[in-house]
């Protein structure tokens, strides 16, 4: 398996000053995966070797699988079980930079203990998105063999599981979280230095004695674009200019999700500043189509011919060839 994303799928119910809508299909696993399967496929309806691991309740529609199988994902990771499946809302206003949380019913998610299949359990990438830490600890451990290990986290798991996140984050390559959260980690507000606490373990539970933080940091910033730390330097993006911003749920998953895929096949990609420049390129400008439209309807029906062309106007907006 190319990658395995393990995470939250769900139903969303979400306002926004520029559209609403309700159970729509979403969650952390949902988002980034269809991210990645856009990148890995060549033309619609290729199968892709990325499987998601997750849990939904048997009220999830027949209709939302197929929109995942469509999309070249693998479900032999997703158990259904009796119950209702994990749902959030949320309200967006002003300028969409945060978001309220209105509700969220943990449901069959609450008793998840995932088991990945056999054959998945040496992923060339695993992705533990922003699910509770000590499922991330679960996967990782089920998962020596991964080529590379990433984590996302959010800020309810920082403020009521710290010392688990903490381990967590020991045990992975790369973490891709938002600024909120990095400046809550570290309690500093200070990004950068915030960062470099992280790294080096010294913003974890336990302090640098028990150990350093991931390799690599990569903040999601929002309208403020990207700032990743590796251990050959640093990296900033700004975002892509879009004036087209109808919901920002799931722009970060889907900008892990976008990230990751284009760091398949590659070695020693920590160490590699051009690979995770273009990789993250491709992140921002497939945020910006994500953020187009309410859940995830502009993210699931990217025009490719449009999409590169706005990859290429990018570039010359940040001066890369």
């Amino acid at each position: 398996m190319d990658m395995v994303i393990v995470g939250s799928i769900g139903y969303d119910d979400i306002q926004t000053p520029a559209a609403s809508g309700s159970d729509l299909l979403g969650g952390a696993a949902v988002y980034s995966g269809l991210a990645a399967s856009f990148h890995l496929r060549t033309m619609d309806e290729e199968p892709t070797k990325v499987g998601l691991v997750g849990i939904v309740g048997d009220d999830f529609s027949v209709y939302d699988q197929m929109v995942l199988e469509k999309a070249g994902l693998n479900l032999a990771g997703v158990v259904r079980a009796e119950g209702e499946t994990f749902r959030w809302s949320g309200k967006y206003e002003g300028a969409m930079e945060s978001v309220e949380t209105l509700a969220t019913e943990v449901n069959v998610l609450a008793d998840f203990k995932p088991e990945l299949p056999d054959v998945w359990n040496n992923p060339e990438i695993l992705f533990c998105a922003s699910t509770h830490p000590a499922t991330q600890v679960a996967v990782l451990d089920q998962c020596p063999g991964a080529q590379l290990t990433v984590l996302d986290t959010f800020m309810l798991w920082i403020e009521s599981e710290f010392e688990t996140l903490s381990e967590a984050m020991r045990k992975v390559d790369i973490a891709v979280i938002n600024e909120q959260e990095a400046c809550a980690i570290a309690d500093d507000e200070i990004l950068p230095r915030a960062m470099k606490s992280i790294m080096s373990g010294e913003a974890l539970h336990g302090g640098s004695g028990a150990g350093p933080g991931p390799r690599c940091l990569i903040v999601k910033r929002g309208s403020g674009g990207v700032l990743a730390m590796l251990p050959g330097g640093a990296l900033a993006l700004p975002a892509y200019p879009t004036d087209k911003i109808v919901d920002p749920t799931g722009c970060g998953d889907s900008f892990a999700g976008s990230l990751l895929s284009y760091l398949i096949g590659r070695q020693g990609v920590l160490n590699d500043l051009d690979a995770i420049r273009n990789a993250l390129v491709h992140a921002t400008v497939t945020s910006s189509f994500t953020l187009g439209g309410i859940g995830v309807t502009a993210l699931g029906s990217i025009d490719r011919g449009i999409y590169h062309a706005r990859v290429d106007k990018y570039r010359r907006i940040v001066g890369i060839s």
